[in-house]
Order: structure tokens, then sequence, then C-alpha cells
């Protein structure tokens, strides 16, 4: 115990000194924490967004349907299924699709894309379409309409960066914008008069549909247009029906937003010839943790016939995860980097305290203290100075990704448009505290042990008149 105090008494003698120790190892902790949550966060945000609005965490399938997805290879949507599947204890309720392409045409423009027929009721539990009805647009009228209002002049400036976009709350408008809070209020009347979109959700059993704004832009389409669909129904069958454009949709994921119609899914199975069919059934859980949707694959496997095929989100998106691996890997070389200037920085530091006191060794071991004990105070001494400064960066760096988890950043202009450009999302979130928020601790704690065979190594080789003469 005696060993602790006086390390502790030693810390304090030059505080400037071991303040600047702490401070390397709290910036090392800090900025570990910091971008490593960063991170993991955005790629959680990715697979949140694409498992949400598209493929969900479990579904099941005809056993050929994955591998080969024509609409040849669907399923029956019979009760007897629907009551197996929701007899598990995890599963809540399952959502009905028919999956298929077709070429989407409105006058002089086509394009091949993805048809998901859907019930309009149950699919809101998944993707949440209703959240995502475009609420604004800001096309040239609008804007020239917009700058003739008493509106401040920085965010006129903004109008022409943003022109085309589609929103689909007023928070991302805002962003956009940069509308602040006690200005929102004056300004938001404008918008609603001149960049408002009269937007409905759909209805089963009427020929209507939701578009991705982005396809209704590069078809140039806007509700209560019309739209051609053109494919191949069940078994050969023609595909061809004209429909009402109802409402458009901004989906989080800008390459779905580029390629997808909603349709309800009666009228769907009616262009595709194929009544009382889907190409899949997808699950609503109760719990979508790792373990909880591992457990219901493997019960509903046992469930199931073989002629069904039960997919965990892991297998429908194989080629996103394989992505975000490559990307991790490249994450890690920039946290190995960062690492790297912590253990120079950590070891600089310890190399100035020793040298500063090599006097002081000298000192001490010149009247009788053993050099085992000295470096035994002074190994304290470091360890106290890590652990002071790794618990002080994880108590600054908690609030700041806490509230980066419940507020993640949202990107604008360029930056917005470089990140939807590579097809994602422009948000970086921050994930929760768990296992990696101790590891990076760990690994600064082990970077400061490490640095501690300095000062031991040279009290070890100290000689007591060339450190007297220091």
């Amino acid at each position: 115990m005696g060993n602790f105090n006086l390390a502790w008494k030693n810390l304090w003698r030059n505080k400037r000194r071991t303040l600047i120790t702490i401070a390397s190892v709290f910036f090392a902790i800090f900025f570990a924490l910091i971008m490593r949550s960063l991170q993991l966060g955005s790629y959680e945000h990715m697979f949140k967004n694409i498992i949400e609005s598209y493929s969900g965490y479990i579904q099941v399938q005809n056993r050929d349907f994955w591998d080969d997805k024509t609409i040849d290879n669907l399923i029956e949507n019979t009760q007897a299924l629907n009551s197996t599947i929701i007899n598990d204890k995890n599963v809540d309720t399952t959502i009905p699709r028919l999956e298929s392409f077709a070429l989407a045409s409105n006058g002089p423009k086509s394009k091949g894309i993805m048809v998901m027929g859907v019930d309009p009721d149950k699919e809101d539990l998944l993707s949440r379409i209703k959240d995502k009805l475009v609420k604004f647009k800001l096309d040239s009228l609008a804007i020239k309409n917009l700058k003739k209002e008493d509106i401040p002049e920085d965010i006129l400036n903004n109008l022409d960066l943003f022109k085309g976009e589609y929103y689909s709350s007023i928070a991302r408008l805002q962003l956009d914008l940069g509308i602040d809070d006690d200005v929102l209020p004056d300004v938001l009347p404008y918008f609603r008069k001149y960049a408002s979109y009269k937007n409905a959700y759909f209805e089963s059993g009427k020929d209507e549909v939701l578009i991705g704004s982005k396809l209704a832009d590069y078809l140039s389409i806007n509700p209560g247009d019309s739209i051609i669909l053109i494919g191949q129904g069940y078994h050969g069958m023609s595909a061809a029906g004209k429909y009402l454009v109802r409402s458009i949709v901004k989906m989080p994921s800008p390459d779905i937003d580029g390629r997808i119609i909603f349709i309800p899914l009666d009228i769907c199975q009616e262009l595709y010839s194929c009544p009382g069919m889907l190409s899949s059934l997808i699950l609503h859980l109760k719990d979508n943790s790792d373990k909880e949707i591992d457990n219901t694959l493997a019960n509903l496997k046992d469930e199931l016939s073989d002629k069904y095929a039960v997919l965990g989100w892991r297998k429908m998106n194989e080629l996103m995860i394989q992505q975000m691996d490559a990307d991790n890997k490249s994450g890690m070389i920039m946290i190995f980097i960062l690492y790297m200037i912590i253990a120079f920085g950590v070891f600089g530091t310890i190399l100035m305290m020793t040298t500063e006191r090599r006097r002081e060794f000298g000192v001490l071991v010149s009247i009788g203290m053993q050099k085992t004990k000295l470096a035994t105070i002074v190994s304290i001494e470091m360890l106290m100075i890590g652990i002071i400064g790794i618990l002080a960066g994880i108590a600054a760096s908690a609030p700041v990704i806490v509230y980066g988890f419940y507020n993640p950043i949202r990107l604008s202009g360029e930056m917005a448009k470089a990140y939807e450009g590579y097809g994602l999302d422009p948000v970086m979130a921050f994930k929760w505290l768990d296992t990696y928020y101790y590891i990076q601790a760990l690994v600064v704690l082990i970077i400061v042990i490490i640095a501690i065979f300095y000062p031991i190594r040279r009290i070890a080789k100290l000689k007591e008149v060339d450190a007297l003469r220091a």
C-alpha cells in the first residue's frame, strides 16, 4: 500500500507533466471510441435501412426462388402456412409480397423496374411507407415562387443547390436548406404553399401505385399521372396494365428508390395472372436480436416442409455484407494507424517524463532505494496515469456517442449527393455502447503497459554518477 501512496503523491509533485501525460491517453481513447462508434454505427444504419425497407429479417420462399427469381417460382398463400409460421413464439405476423420485374413507361421514357405487390396495411409494419410519402418537392416553379417571398437570404441561396429534391419530412428540409428552428414557423407556410406535394396512401383493390422518387424523377411522373407496366406473367402469361400514380415515396436507399414501384397485392396478382400466390412471406418479429433470429430460423426450418426455404437477413444480403466487411477491413487499417499515432504519442510523453526525472532517479538510487522498488513505483505511476486518462476518455466520449446514437448526423449539400451517388443514405450514425467500447479501452491500456517497459529498462540500466550529472 505504501508504494501506491508514494506513487500517487509523486504524480502531483509536477502537475503540469502529469496532466500532459494524462491528456495524451485521454485524447487517444476519446478519438478511438468516437471513430469506432461512428464506423460501426454507419454500417448498422446501412444494414437496418436495407433490411427494414426491403428484405426483412426472415423470409419464407419457394425453395427455388432465391437462386432463380422468376415469377414461376412462387408459393401459395395458404392459411395452414401462415398458421405454422405464426405459431412460433417470436413471430408477430406475416407480411405477404409478390415481387417481380417489369418495364415501366410514361411516354417517351421507359425503365426496367422492380414491382413490389404488397398488402398496404401490413407492409407499413415493415417498411413504414406512410412515413416515406413525399411532402415537398423543390421544382423550378416552386423555387421561382419562393424567391419572391420574404425568406432569409441564406435559405434562398440554398434553393438552387437542392433543385429537384424530394422531401418526406420537414426535418430533412430544414437540414438541407439551413432553416433554424426559430425561423421555421415564418418560412414553412411558404413551402407548404409552393412546394407541398399532395400525396395519399394507396388501397387494396384499386389500380394505383406508389413510385420511388428517383424513378419518378427519371420518368417525369407526378401524382395523378398514369404509368404502364409490361412484363411476363405466371407460366408464360402476358402481363400488362395501366395504373394511376397515387403517390411518390422517398426510400432511404437511393438504389431502391430509383427502381421500385409498390402496387396493391391483389392488383399485382391480377397483373401477373397468379391469384393467391406470393414470392415471399416476410416475418414481422417480436425480437430481432441475432440470437432470437437464429432460434426462429432453426424452428421454422424444422416445422416447414422441404418445398419452402427459410432465409435469414444475412443470406439475403450476402453481397452487402461482403462489401461492408471489405470496408470494415479498410476501417480497421485506419484504426490501426490511429493506434500507431496514439502509441507514439503515449511513448513520447513517457519518454519526456523519464528524461526529466533522470536526475531524480539517480538521487533516489544513490541514497539507497533499490532499483526494483523505484521501477515498481514508476510503473504504478504510469498505470495510474493510464487508468485516469482511459476513464476520463470513456466518460467524455459516452455522452457524445449516446447523443449521436439518438441524433445521427444527416449530411447535406454536396456531401449528401456524393453519398447518394454511391447508393448510400447520407447519414452518419453512432453505434450504442457495446463490446467495441471496452475493446478500445483495453487496447489503449495495453499500449500504456507496453510503454511502461521503457522507464523500467532505463531504471535497470541507470548509472548513478551519470544520472546525477544530468
